[in-house]
Order: structure tokens, then C-alpha cells, then sequence
């Protein structure tokens, strides 16, 4: 069977993710190994944590090939994000409507209106597959997306009810962004770039500096509207999974660089209603058995693999690769989900 793990990040994992970084380079995974050893401490720290109801935490997943150990990919839980020190700051997407009697012609305009708020909710983010192993046929991305709804259904008490996605725009060759450098520059003087990195300790100047009232897009160039909620071409991959997996675009966007934020309730997230947990109950072929995302329920690091699996009355058995990977002994409890194909949808833009 596969010959990848997913399991938690380790301090000796710097290096890997740090080069894993420079394909991504965004606000919760950035191209700077200080910024990125700090993550992984405080990644350590979360999956060290004994208290199954503490939602203080941050966790970086990592995706291993077992035969030499290098480094394939990572994504992230935020556990909380958005609080009352630390408000969580979005552009809600409007549209006001205007009716002129003189011209009999009804107008439509799309505004956007700064929002704060102050009740948490748990946030996806840091996905990032090397790009040598995108449309791989172990499906090595979307178990990179789902193996957090693996982790979050494994310790639903560090979870809030309500789960939020950021995805990543297109952006210019150079790595900026059209709708900053049209609303974000202007008010703050800084770089996309800068701006950026200021946020990932301090984002007072953003509710500070940023226009408080409304703003109209049709004052907007065209090629600034194309970009507000539209989804990057190398993220369109990971729209669908969200889609595929109950998330919708809520028509909030990133005040910055103007990506869709997708969101659902915990318990409309389809892989987690579809989990399953059963104990161990012996080996099957890797070739007739239905492939899902697994993990044993208990003690010790957090390490999940896609293996077959089959379910008997006995409980569940597993192939021989998988059963090797997590370490089972005969009585061992599993957790495991599928993952689900995307089905046919609307991706915004």
C-alpha cells in the first residue's frame, strides 16, 4: 500500500518544512525559518498537551515518504482564532442596490465593508503539497486537507463548532497583489509583502488605517474586480476538496490580497460525519479493499495513513503497509474517514 505518513511535525522537521515553505510563503506558513521554528514549537507544545478540551492550540501536520523520510507537504489547524485581543479581520463582500427614476435603470454595486470579530472559530491553513506530487494516485493533497478533520475528529474538544479555510488568490508574477496595491497601499504605506509579514505579530494597523466605511468596487480597475473572491489556479484544487467536504464561500475575503474565505459548522463537515472508529482485528489485501485515512485512537504521537480497509464483525482490518506505519497490535483502537471524491460544484472565480 502507500508508502506516505502523515503524523505530526517534529523539531528535527525545520529543514523540510522550511524548503517546503518556499512554494507557499503565505501568512500561516511563511518563507522564514525563525518564523518557522517557532511554529514547530508551538506545534509540539499542542500535540503535547494532555487537556482533551484545550483550544489554545496550533498544529503542523507533515506528509513523510517512508523509504528515505524527506518532507512532501504540510497543513495546519488553528485551533482559535479570532478574539477579543486579537480580532479576526475580513472585507464582507456586499452588493447595495440603487434605482434611478429619471434613468428607469436599477444598479447593483458591490461594496466592501471592514469586519471584525471577536468569537473564535478553528482556521485551516499551511496546506502545501511539493509540486512534483500534485495529481498523485495516493491523492497525497487531499490527505494533507483531511488528515486535520482526521485530527479533529480524534480530539473534538480542542475544536470550535465552527471551521474556517483562507484560500490563496491569484497574485501577480512577482508574489503582490492587485487588490492591495488599489485599497491596502494607499491607507498604510507598506508592501503587500510588508503588510504581510507586520500581521503575523501585530494587526492593529489594520483596523486602524483601513477605510470604516464601505467602498465600491466599480472605482476599481477591471483587473482589481477579476481577483475580489476568486480562487488562485494552483489553489482550485483545494476550493473543490472544501466544497466537496461541506464548505461554502462565505463572502467574507482577505483584507490584503482579496482570496475567499470558506467555512462550515463541525458538524456539517461530510469526512467527519463519515468517520468511523473500530478496533483492530487483523491484516486484508491492499487490492480489494476500500482506501481511508487512518489513525489508532490512544497514547503516543499522531501518525495516519491511507491504508485499505474492511470492516467485519470483529472490527476492522487493515493491510499490512498501514498496519506496520501505526504500529498496531491486535485489540489496537482505529479512527479513520474516507476521502470523498469532489463532486460536480461552482468554484467561485
Amino acid at each position: 500500500m502507500s508508502g506516505y505518513l502523515y503524523r505530526e511535525v517534529h523539531p528535527d522537521d525545520l529543514e523540510g518544512v522550511v524548503r517546503l515553505a518556499a512554494h507557499l510563503d503565505s501568512l500561516n506558513l511563511p518563507a522564514d525559518a525563525d518564523a518557522i521554528a517557532a511554529m514547530i514549537e508551538a506545534s509540539v507544545s499542542s500535540f503535547g498537551r494532555n487537556d482533551p478540551d484545550d483550544r489554545t492550540g496550533r498544529f503542523l501536520f507533515v506528509l513523510e515518504r517512508t523509504s528515505d523520510r524527506v518532507l512532501l507537504g504540510t497543513s495546519m489547524i488553528v485551533a482559535s482564532h479570532g478574539t477579543t485581543a486579537d480580532p479576526h479581520h475580513a472585507f464582507r463582500v456586499d452588493v447595495e442596490e440603487r434605482y434611478s427614476e429619471s434613468l428607469g435603470e436599477l444598479f447593483a454595486h458591490q461594496t466592501l465593508t471592514l469586519v471584525q470579530s471577536y468569537r473564535p472559530h478553528t482556521e485551516l491553513g499551511a496546506l502545501v503539497l511539493h509540486p512534483d506530487f500534485r495529481g498523485h494516485p495516493d491523492r497525497l493533497g487531499q490527505g494533507l486537507s483531511f488528515v486535520r478533520f482526521l485530527y479533529m475528529a480524534l480530539q473534538p474538544g480542542r475544536f470550535h463548532d465552527r471551521v474556517e479555510a483562507e484560500l490563496l488568490p491569484p497574485l501577480e508574477a512577482d508574489g503582490s497583489s492587485l487588490l492591495w496595491e488599489w485599497v491596502g497601499r494607499p491607507f498604510t504605506r507598506l508592501s503587500y509583502r510588508d503588510a504581510d509579514r507586520l500581521s503575523r505579530g501585530n494587526r492593529e494597523f489594520i483596523r486602524s488605517l483601513f477605510p470604516r466605511t464601505p467602498i465600491h468596487t466599480a472605482l476599481a480597475p477591471a483587473e482589481v474586480q477579476a481577483v475580489i473572491g476568486a480562487v488562485g489556479v494552483q489553489t482550485r484544487g483545494v476550493a473543490r476538496m472544501l466544497t466537496a467536504a461541506g464548505f461554502r464561500f462565505n463572502l467574507h475575503i482577505d483584507p490584503f490580497d482579496g482570496g475567499p474565505h470558506f467555512d462550515a459548522k463541525r458538524a456539517d463537515i461530510l469526512p467527519l460525519q463519515q468517520a468511523c472508529t473500530l478496533p483492530f482485528a487483523g491484516l486484508t489485501s491492499a487490492d480489494d479493499a476500500p482506501k481511508r485515512l487512518i489513525t489508532r485512537v490512544g497514547d503516543g504521537p499522531f501518525r495516519a495513513a491511507l491504508g485499505s480497509w474492511r470492516e467485519t464483525g470483529d472490527g476492522a482490518l487493515v493491510d499490512a503497509v498501514t498496519a506496520t506505519q501505526l504500529n498496531l497490535q491486535a485489540g489496537d483502537l482505529l479512527l479513520s474517514l474516507p476521502l470523498t471524491s469532489p463532486r460536480k460544484h461552482e468554484t467561485p472565480r
